[in-house]
């Protein structure tokens, strides 16, 4: 999925029209049980799931990855199918959102773990 309408105008504006933006000091990611569109919609919820604060590395031919784990405890029972990025750990803006390769089904108190240079970012 590319970056969501809203992230696409913030850098359309900034590289063509020399309008910043607030840009985001820390990046949460989500986990979402459908494909969460343009507003990070179908985002899990229950146990202990909260979003998680990742790192990504300086990119490359159009991609990042994230520096780190990134580990989701206490999950509830759910499958996970869509990943996503916000500037917030609850509310705030949704900025991309991607389907995972494989989806994986989680139960009741389990951990689901996106290793190091796992979740990469492409901007097309």
């Amino acid at each position: 999925m590319p970056f969501t309408t809203v992230t696409a105008n913030k850098l359309i504006n900034k590289l063509l029209r020399n309008t910043d933006f607030v840009h985001p000091s820390t990046i949460y990611v989500s986990l979402h049980t459908a494909d969460p569109a343009q507003t990070g919609a179908s985002e899990v919820t229950g146990g202990g799931y909260t979003r998680v604060v990742s790192t990504f590395v300086n990119p490359t031919t159009k991609v990042t990855e994230n520096v780190a784990d990134v580990e989701f405890t206490d999950m509830p029972a759910v499958t996970v199918t869509h990943i996503g990025l916000w500037d917030a750990v609850t509310g705030g803006n949704f900025w991309w959102g991607g389907e995972l390769a494989i989806s994986k089904t989680i139960a009741v108190e389990d951990t689901i773990k996106i290793l190091a240079s796992a979740l990469d970012v492409t901007l097309v």
